[in-house]
């Protein structure tokens, strides 16, 4: 009895990760061929009011998102976590009554860790950080296919350009989050097992955000983000990194070429545990120099390699490794 209840919560969780994978990777094109399927059918009137709406309500991806906590609460979510399983590491209290700017590193193929632990409660967040409420940045270009839009924006996520983020962080009264892998869609063709290489020496933007609207910092590392995918080789310089470094800004999404267990999209079960740090505070700034933007900045990777190297080897990381910031 007890080896039958074993694996049926083993399928559950399989069931979880593909239907996660699948919404990731196939959901937005289903949604719109089944808009345009119903406009050519005697539904298109719902299509024709359902778009009508979808322009008034163009905005909302760049206004805090429509996040319903009951979503964020599917016990499918549970199943997921558990699958690899997932964990959500705290290491010093968060002010509610402030706004936060979370830097998620690195970027992994699909931001697993991101999502789990920022788009549902399987791993605590609100338990942990009463008070806050995240919201995962995610590209522009996703929250214009109809009815997939609507879906992501349940578990929390929203535009990831300036004026998303700036509304956010600019929340009076505080108690907002915004999370933003930091190395953006190029960090995750660098996503393999083992890697510890991050994009970040260049990436500048998000700390001039924060200064412009006096939102705290708060550096947060996923250990075994890049171990639940193997890429197909794409050396630097090689033929496959330039065509993928070539579509990337066409497409605005990177296009890495992975696969997991049995070489399929499954990703392999490795634990990933999610460190959030401790906050950096900042002083607003409205129209900050070039000198401060480069300070913060330098704070922020200092933290950042700090609470890496603090944590790595309770985390399975060699204590000789390093990261490798680029």
């Amino acid at each position: 009895m007890q080896a039958s209840t074993s694996r049926l919560h083993r399928c559950l969780q399989v069931f979880a990760v593909l239907q996660w994978v699948f919404s990731f990777l196939g959901l937005a094109q289903v949604c719109l061929a089944a808009v345009l399927l119903a406009s050519l059918s005697q539904a298109w009137i719902l299509v024709v009011l359902y778009l009508v709406w979808l322009y008034g309500d163009r905005d909302t991806p760049q206004a805090g998102g429509r996040r319903l906590d009951w979503v964020r609460n599917w016990a499918i979510w549970r199943h997921f976590r558990d699958y690899f399983p997932m964990s959500l590491i705290k290491t010093a209290d968060l002010d509610p009554s402030r706004n936060y700017l979370f830097g998620f590193h690195p970027h992994g193929v699909l931001v697993t860790g991101a999502f789990g632990s920022f788009c549902t409660e399987a791993t605590g967040f609100s338990r942990l950080f009463p008070g806050l409420r995240p919201h995962l940045l995610m590209l522009p270009c996703w929250f214009y296919v109809p009815l997939f839009r609507d879906y992501i924006m349940c578990a929390g996520l929203v535009s990831s350009n300036k004026a998303s983020v700036s509304y956010l962080l600019s929340r009076p009264g505080g108690g907002q989050v915004a999370v933003l892998a930091v190395g953006g869609p190029l960090e995750a063709l660098e996503a393999k097992p083992g890697a510890l290489s991050l994009r970040i020496r260049n990436q500048k933007g998000f700390v001039k955000l924060a200064l412009e609207h006096g939102a705290s910092l708060v550096p947060v590392f996923s250990f075994g983000e890049n171990d639940l995918f193997q890429q197909f080789p794409n050396p630097p310089g090689s033929w496959v990194r330039r065509v993928q470094e070539t579509l990337q800004p066409l497409l605005t999404v990177a296009l890495p070429l992975f696969h997991g267990r049995l070489g399929l999209l499954l990703p392999f079960r490795k634990p990933v545990h999610t460190v959030v740090g401790a906050p950096i505070p900042v002083r607003r700034s409205p129209r900050p120099s070039r000198a401060e933007v480069a300070a913060l900045h330098a704070l922020y990777v200092e933290r950042l390699t700090q609470l890496f190297e603090e944590h790595k080897t309770r985390y399975g990381v060699p204590a000789d490794r390093h990261l490798v910031l680029t």
